[in-house]
């Protein structure tokens, strides 16, 4: 479990970041604030993992906690969401380690991704301390760049549903089922499961024990 700090100093923005946070069964926030002085103080205190941090805030804006954060040496990480979509602020974030930079407006399939983004990295990082370059590959942005390869006729938000009925099964899945559980058609599912295989979002295995012929099987 993951534990998020929202730092922000609009309360309905802050709502809406929480709930899109709850949706995941790995995130749970641990805290809310209204500026980046609170944010540091909390950060003392409490533990976290995750921070989503605005940039426009009085007093101290996103890009200085940011900043301060790191020179405190705070071991978390940081998702940018602002409205803030000038280049200076942008690399500013990134240089200081910003591992996501969404633009207000954004919508849950994209927050989604930033986690997911984050998850992966976590999750390659807690293998071990020697890293291949498969895993290095992974945690410097292989979220994003398969979101952005992906090829023609793949929908982001059709992809996640599967994703998201794959990871809620917590087991394999066959195609089939995968199709009855979202709705799609047999075809529709065979095309995404073959393009989320070799993307390496989805393990596929043959099942020789259906009693008749052999099924495909995937899982996260």
């Amino acid at each position: 479990m993951y534990n998020v700090l929202i730092v922000e100093d609009d309360p309905m923005v802050a709502m809406i970041n929480e709930q899109y946070i709850s949706r995941s069964e790995s995130f749970r926030v641990i805290g809310k604030c209204g500026s980046g002085q609170e944010a540091l103080e909390l950060l003392e205190k409490k533990s976290a993992d995750l921070v989503i941090l605005d940039v426009y805030m009085p007093k101290m804006n996103g890009i200085e906690t940011l900043r301060e954060i790191r020179s405190r040496n705070i071991p978390v990480s940081v998702i940018m969401v602002t409205a803030a979509n000038d280049l200076d602020t942008f690399e500013a974030a990134t240089r200081l380690g910003a591992i996501d930079y969404l633009v207000k407006p954004f919508d849950y399939q994209r927050f989604k991704l930033a986690l997911d983004k984050f998850d992966a990295k976590s999750s390659t990082l807690r293998g071990g301390n020697v890293l291949n370059q498969n895993m290095i590959d992974k945690v410097m942005g292989a979220a994003v760049s398969e979101h952005e390869a992906a090829p023609k006729g793949i929908q982001e938000k059709t992809r996640a549903m599967i994703i998201d009925s794959l990871a809620a099964s917590g087991g394999w899945m066959t195609g089939e089922e995968i199709a009855e559980k979202t709705g799609l058609s047999s075809v529709t599912v065979r095309r995404y499961m073959n393009h989320l295989v070799e993307s390496g979002s989805v393990t596929g295995k043959m099942n020789y024990e259906t009693g008749g012929r052999p099924s495909m099987m995937y899982r996260v």
